[in-house]
């Protein structure tokens, strides 16, 4: 494999971000100076994240997650192979990246290849501390932002961002094999798979969802101060990040808990309402 200069390696991360069918909007609002790490960890991720969910990794998938470990491993030992990981190992010297984060994202993402349910609220909390919190936390480092009060909020909101995105997206993640809502409170509410299957919308599932969403919204509520604390640079893209996974909660209870005939979502005209929501933030 030719060698890559490091900022042809930002450059295929930032190409890969934009052109992934799933992004929006990777790095938008962040300064151009950190855009390239964004970029870097992005592209690591999304890779990854990839092998665990596309078809075309059907039969591979545990082999490629281990591959993607090992050439996570070479570049913390300054031996990085390929263009993602020239850029990730600039990332990772630049910032002082703990390997751990990176191996938690790569330890859940793993979980999705074996585990189809979840049996109570504690064992999908301990999935997302793994899937989503490293996340906020690369954010953190990466802006630079000190202050050991921050990390513990960047996991409130990055945990309600995931738990968002599973009631979001229960009809799809069920078409795939995958049930992310606890099978204790499916059972409280009188709620089976059988609903699930064939997307019934009963007095127990808008039960269920509104229980669900209730649990979200504290997390997101836990988590607020955070836009508030970051520094400058860094306040409206977490703002704009809070609102948006926040709202998703209103699209699914606008919809009765619906999320079977139209996964709830935000409009081209949503987003600018967001934006411009973010734009006029005012601290809590």
């Amino acid at each position: 494999m030719a060698a890559v200069t490091v900022e042809e390696a930002f450059a295929y991360c930032e190409a890969r971000t934009r052109a992934h069918y799933e992004n929006f909007p990777v790095g938008l609002f962040v300064p151009r100076a950190r855009r390239p790490y964004v970029y870097a960890l992005y592209a690591f991720a999304r890779a990854a994240d990839d092998f665990a969910d596309e078809p075309i990794y059907e039969g591979l998938r545990r082999q490629k997650l281990d591959d993607w470990e090992r050439l996570l491993e070479a570049a913390y030992r300054g031996e990085a192979e390929g263009p993602i990981f020239v850029a990730l190992g600039e990332t990772l010297r630049r910032f002082a990246i703990p390997k751990q984060l990176l191996r938690d994202l790569l330890s859940a993402f793993r979980q999705d290849t074996e585990k189809a349910s979840y049996a109570s609220w504690d064992e999908l909390l301990d999935y997302c501390r793994r899937s989503a919190n490293p996340v906020g936390r690369l954010v953190l480092l990466v802006f630079e932002q000190p202050g050991d009060d921050l990390p513990p909020l960047s996991d409130a909101i990055c945990t309600a961002l995931q738990l968002a995105n599973h009631w979001q997206d229960a009809a799809v993640d069920y078409a795939r094999g995958r049930v992310y809502v606890p099978e204790d409170l499916m059972l409280r509410h009188g709620v089976s798979s059988f609903d699930l299957s064939r997307g019934r919308v009963s007095e127990g599932w808008r039960g269920l969802m509104a229980e669900l969403i209730g649990r979200t919204r504290e997390l997101f509520q836990q988590g607020r101060p955070l836009c508030d604390r970051v520094s400058r640079e860094l306040r409206f893209e977490m703002r704009l990040t809070w609102l948006g996974g926040s709202s998703i909660l209103d699209r699914i209870e606008a919809v009765g808990g619906d999320v079977f005939q139209r996964r709830p979502r935000h409009s081209a005209l949503d987003k600018a309402a967001l934006a411009w929501r973010a734009w006029r933030w005012r601290p809590a």
